[in-house]
């Protein structure tokens, strides 16, 4: 395992990055009609898929193949997800979404802790201290995100939310706990976007989240060690996350906001 952690480093290539930056600008481009109303949730077109939510499913699904793309020096996970909130209105669900001080304990155990650096109407600027963990492989990180939310009508919301600074804490939780520099460390997580969109209908509120990542890619030696952290966690993180924003709305809250 030591001789494993030694083989874990790994640089973040400019290549790597400009070409996670082209595929997030063909990805914002291809939701411009939604935000600005067209096709709001991606399952609109699929009564089944909202037969399911209303039915108390959490759905979570790769946006293309697996939701592995591949890059020069890295790979991207991108999955989407949906859970549907019964009882409940979209100002409810907006009060758990943005009370980011709430978030260690809503997101619990993998947001340990969240300082907002500024807020501005629907504008923010957080730092997220996140754990990630998958068999023997943990990783914790700090992260700096924008987001943005904006409002289409009383009914719809939705935010954008994108990494500005992750870096890797080596020795967390210690007396010689540091900060890796950015882009120079095992590479389990250099960039994150995020994109939830909110509707309240159907006597409660559906929630969509599409989540992308920016990962290392996976040597041949190190792809049983790997895989599982890059492949599986991405999926289990969204649909946990989505779980996590249904249970965090109380039922005696419900429908209680003036």
């Amino acid at each position: 395992m030591a001789g494993a952690r030694l083989c874990l480093a790994v640089d973040l290539k400019p290549e790597t990055i400009q070409a996670f930056d082209n595929y997030i600008a063909a990805t914002e481009a291809k939701m411009q009609p939604r935000w600005s109303g067209e096709h709001f949730l991606w399952f609109d077109d699929s009564p089944e898929i909202r037969a399911r939510l209303l039915a108390g499913a959490v759905v979570a699904q790769p946006v293309q193949g697996n939701g592995v793309v591949t890059l020069p020096g890295g790979l991207i996970q991108d999955w989407i997800g949906a859970v549907f909130v019964p009882d409940t209105t979209l100002k409810n669900v907006l009060l758990v979404v943005q009370d980011y001080t709430r978030h260690p304990e809503i997101y619990k155990p993998d947001v340990v802790d969240v300082q907002v650096q500024s807020h501005t109407g629907g504008d923010y600027l957080i730092r997220t201290r996140v754990v990630k963990s998958k068999f023997f492989i943990s990783d914790v990180l700090a992260i700096d995100n924008e987001i943005h939310f904006v409002s289409l009508d009383p009914k719809r919301i939705y935010s954008r939310s994108a990494s500005r600074r992750v870096v890797e804490i080596a020795n967390a939780g210690k007396h010689n706990e540091r900060e890796l520099p950015p882009g120079h460390d095992r590479g389990l997580m250099w960039r994150i976007n995020g994109y939830w969109f909110f509707e309240e209908s159907d006597g409660g509120v559906f929630i969509t989240c599409e989540s992308i990542t920016l990962t290392r890619e996976i040597p041949f030696l190190m792809a049983k060690l790997l895989s599982p952290i890059l492949h599986e966690l991405p999926e289990e993180a969204l649909k946990s996350s989505l779980e996590a924003t249904r249970k965090a709305i109380p039922p005696e809250a419900r429908l209680t906001a003036p």
